[in-house]
């Protein structure tokens, strides 16, 4: 916790719209966690003691690897106590560490930095135009995070997931009783046997008979006979000369 308790309220709201506004920037990036005023959602483990700065920065990847924390002071938590307290912890993560301060404290910043050997990967300054707030790097370590250090882990809780009802047991369904068997039917006697019916001789078939219906035809040579003689006439007799 920070030793400064209790902020103005100017600095206050000055200080948490700084913190929301970095996170809007920050969250393309990497996956924010956000500590604005006195609430604490994220923390970084730092052995017995968590520590919970303004923001923390994750990999988007599966691990969700702590890349980097950020802490944004006011006029007045720029201090001594200040750097102890919060700065000298966070440069000792295994995590880069980021500083925002106003612009007309960062000589001082700087200086409580190198006197208390405080490395700041990326030291930033902000100010207000009207509504606006800016922000400018003053500077930026090209030394690597040191892979001595302890490795930094973020704390998280587990969601708890609600306890689902349990299912209603069923009722066991009443076995059927089987039903009676039906008695066995009678027999029925066999009645007199039917006389064999005499086997037909075959008919002709069809084509056979189909042939002798139609009339022959006459044979080539031989002179056709008519059906019916014709009516014979009598014989026209001569008349007699007169």
């Amino acid at each position: 916790m920070s030793p400064i308790l209790v902020r103005p309220v100017r600095e206050q709201l000055e200080h948490d719209r700084i913190i929301r506004l970095l996170q809007t920037k920050c969250r393309r990036k990497f996956e924010v966690g956000m500590n604005p005023g006195s609430e604490q959602n994220a923390a970084v483990a730092n052995g017995a003691s968590p520590l919970y700065p303004d923001l923390v920065l994750q990999s988007l990847e599966r691990g969700h690897r702590l890349q980097a924390v950020v802490e944004v002071e006011t006029g007045e938590s720029v201090n001594h106590l200040e750097a102890l307290a919060e700065w000298a912890h966070f440069a000792r993560l295994r995590a880069a560490f980021h500083l925002y301060v106003p612009s007309h404290m960062v000589d001082v910043a700087r200086r409580l930095c190198e006197d208390n050997r405080i490395l700041v990967h990326e030291f930033w300054s902000y100010h207000f135009f009207g509504d606006e707030a800016r922000f400018t790097l003053v500077h930026k370590s090209k030394e690597p995070v040191s892979t001595a250090r302890p490795e930094a882990k973020v704390l998280t809780t587990p969601a708890v997931k609600p306890e689902r009802p349990a299912a209603p047991a069923r009722v066991a369904t009443p076995v059927r009783a089987a039903a009676p068997a039906r008695p066995a039917t009678a027999a029925r006697p066999a009645g007199p046997a039917r006389a064999a019916t005499p086997v037909r001789a075959a008919s002709r078939p069809a084509s056979v008979r189909r042939k002798a219906a139609e009339p022959k035809r006459p044979v080539r040579g031989a002179k056709a006979v008519p059906r019916k003689a014709a009516a014979k006439k009598p014989p026209v007799r001569a008349q007699k000369r007169r």
